[in-house]
């Protein structure tokens, strides 16, 4: 093979990741030519709804995944947390990569932290999972639709529409903002949403040779880890639409991991945590015990 184009999203968060894919393959083939392909997707131009009303996770990926079907790109670079639980037929993630800090971030200019806000205090987030357990904790915040890239959340922060965001810390990291962060939120307070932090790369299930030539970037710890998550989701239905979120920690051989599903309110949520050795097998495990713990009942009232 002699060249090699990436198909991304066209936001400077999603370039980024993309560059760091290309920059890692540079290094390993000298003699390949690795080219971007940007593309806007379906899920960049709904920046008014949010994600589980417009249609979900598929709205990041499926122009990607076109330009893999009809040969304009041989990978397709994600944000592991944004790729549904589900490909498509006749795709793969080929590699995922080594993952960053898992954990959200608090972000203010005028508070330190979630527990220093007001009633009333208006906090951003697109994300259902995050709004249901801010809720669970500080019912008198004021939880507020905020979408678009980081930058665009970051400025309407600084403008004053919000009090606080919460943004992911692995973004805000690739981006060189990490100096915004006033709180790295612990696991306890917000637990992630599944793939958080990773990066995969997608491929067409019939090209063999385009996973030997990733197979140096993957991290085999990560990918058990978010098979784990994605395994809880799958189980689960696999949709946003689902205040959901799962964790994965591999201890050796062992695989540790939480999840929890919540009303969008957050006043009920379920949680289960799990020990096992195999990821899909443990994820489904898991699946089964939160819905014994009254997920079922709350997945239902979501429907």
């Amino acid at each position: 093979m002699k060249r090699l184009a990436i198909a991304t999203r066209s936001s400077r968060l999603a370039l980024w990741q993309a560059e760091h894919v290309k920059q890692r393959l540079a290094a390993l083939y000298s003699g390949l030519r690795i080219e971007l392909l940007p593309m806007t997707t379906r899920g960049d131009e709904l920046i008014d709804q949010r994600l589980d009303q417009a249609g979900g996770k598929g709205l990041f990926v499926k122009e990607l995944e076109n330009a893999l079907a009809d040969g304009r790109a041989e990978i397709a670079v994600h944000s592991m947390k944004d790729v549904p639980a589900d490909l498509p037929a006749g795709f793969e993630l080929a590699a995922i990569l080594a993952r960053e800090d898992a954990r959200d971030a608090f972000v203010s200019n005028r508070y330190a932290s979630l527990e220093g806000m007001p009633a009333g205090a208006r906090v951003g987030t697109s994300s259902l999972r995050r709004s249901a357990q801010i809720m669970e904790r500080y019912p008198a915040l004021e939880m507020r639709l905020l979408r678009g890239n980081v930058e665009t959340r970051i400025a309407k922060l600084d403008r004053g529409d919000y009090d606080a965001v919460v943004l992911a810390v692995a973004g805000l990291t690739r981006l060189g903002l990490a100096s915004r962060i006033r709180t790295r939120l612990a696991l306890e307070i917000i637990l992630p949403a599944p793939g958080q932090g990773a990066l995969g790369i997608e491929t067409l299930a019939e090209r063999p040779e385009l996973r030997a030539l990733l197979a140096p970037l993957a991290d085999r710890g990560t990918a058990l880890c978010v098979r784990a998550e994605r395994a809880v989701s799958r189980a689960l239905g696999g949709s946003c639409t689902i205040p959901l979120a799962a964790y994965a920690e591999a201890h050796g051989a062992r695989l540790r991991l939480r999840a929890l599903v919540a009303s969008s309110d957050g006043r009920r949520v379920a949680r289960a945590q799990a020990e096992g050795d195999d990821p899909e097998i443990l994820g489904a495990e898991l699946a089964g015990e939160l819905r014994r713990r009254g997920a079922d009942k709350i997945l239902a009232e979501l429907a």
